[in-house]
């Protein structure tokens, strides 16, 4: 079974990749990474069929290039810099820089290694194609995106009568069911509902003339762990003086949970604070966290109101309305919603993921706030991480 390209676009990707991208490419270029690919579900097995597929689909990904008008559209993006741009004219995908093998059980493994540059651009693309073209080899595809037109109806619906009143980002490129679902999806929430303020894919957003939306993910701060020079501890500290630097107050939210929200918050001091227009959860419980940030604004004098906290941990609309419902009118609050929009069907969605495990041939970890998120390949490594938050943490409560 062949089917057709799953990437068209190299703009068919998450904003916070070229915004990452950016950081690096002026100031971290000697950064090598190796990335690895994980599925999360019990009992999903890959066929020999779908990895013969998916690495025809990275064959057509990296004969892709960057076209006039796309290079255009992100120059458009105020704070794309221009030399930036000129790098991605000659950029694109390398295909020697990803391995894709399947065990004898249906395990895939898919690799990514090379220039840190040029390495973190593989992640959205290749979670694009892996669910793709599980999804059209695995089911009936015809019969899953009935069901979930059917449920995009009655989505817009609720969004329209007053049943959700929240205003939220779409943030469905790395789980979608297709190519051409998230196409839709993306079209119908921005023009026939007043709830979508935009969307991570930056193709879409340059399609619809809608507001790209994105920042930085775990990666960057984890990429911090691969520099010599910088304790391990103070990766929050390295990563955003290095993002304000950048961007010079511009494109502000902060990620807090790379290595736990509470060692964040020990970075996030009173210059932070005011130079970041708000902060992101992805991890943790959401009210426990909102209210600690609420604090941490407060012992700083900075009205809460005045800040942004953006939830986008596995949401859905019914958990979006409660948590807008409690933190309305204390601080403002939006939410970045990426699966239950793009791949809600009569089938199971995908979790997986490809996440950055080694930087320079150093093993670097996420920890995040919700212990069963973590991933690193190096126990060793992650207990000594673990080790060195724990260390400064009782440092600050001694201290304090």
């Amino acid at each position: 079974m062949k089917l057709a390209p799953v990437i068209v676009s190299l703009l068919d990707t998450d904003l916070y990749k070229f915004n990452m991208d950016q950081v690096i490419f002026h100031k971290h270029t000697d950064l090598c990474g190796k990335y690895y690919f994980k599925c999360r579900n019990n009992d999903v097995v890959f066929t020999p069929e779908m990895a013969e597929e998916i690495n025809a689909q990275i064959d057509h990904l990296c004969q892709l290039r960057f076209t006039g008008d796309e290079l255009d559209y992100l120059r458009s993006v105020r704070f794309i810099k221009n030399d930036y741009v000129e790098f991605l004219r000659l950029w694109h995908p390398i295909r020697d820089y990803v391995t894709v093998e399947l065990s004898e059980n249906g395990e895939l493994s898919v690799v990514v290694d090379g220039p840190l540059f040029s390495a973190m651009q593989f992640e959205i693309y290749l979670l694009e194609i892996i669910n793709e073209v599980y999804f059209r080899m695995q089911y009936n595809y015809e019969e899953l995106l009935a069901s979930a037109q059917e449920k995009l109806d009655k989505k817009i619906t609720a969004l329209n009568d007053g049943t959700y009143t929240f205003r939220f980002a779409e943030f469905g490129c790395r789980r979608r069911l297709s190519r051409e679902w998230q196409d839709t999806v993306v079209r119908r929430l921005a023009f026939e509902t007043k709830s979508c303020v935009g969307t991570s894919n930056v193709y879409l957003a340059m399609k619809y003339h809608l507001t790209p939306i994105g920042t930085y993910a775990h990666e960057f701060v984890q990429m911090y762990q691969g520099i010599d020079s910088i304790p391990l501890a103070y990766t929050n500290h390295y990563a955003m003086k290095d993002w304000y630097a950048e961007y010079d107050g511009d494109n502000g939210t902060a990620l807090t949970d790379t290595i736990t929200t509470d060692l964040f918050l020990l970075d996030f001091n009173r210059s932070m604070v005011n130079n970041y227009t708000g902060v992101r959860h992805d991890s943790g419980d959401p009210y426990e966290w909102g209210e600690k940030i609420i604090r941490h604004y407060e012992k700083y004098g900075v009205d809460p109101k005045t800040k942004l906290l953006l939830f986008s941990d596995s949401l859905d609309f019914d958990k979006a309305q409660k948590l807008y419902e409690y933190f309305s009118g204390r601080t403002k609050v939006s939410f970045g919603i990426g699966t239950f929009c793009s791949n809600d069907t009569c089938a199971p969605a995908l979790n997986i993921v490809i996440k950055l495990q080694y930087v320079n041939g150093r093993p670097v970890a996420k920890l995040s706030d919700t212990p069963g998120k973590a991933m690193c390949r190096d126990s060793g490594y992650l207990k000594y991480l673990k080790q060195s938050v724990d260390f400064r943490l009782h440092r600050s409560d001694v201290s304090e």
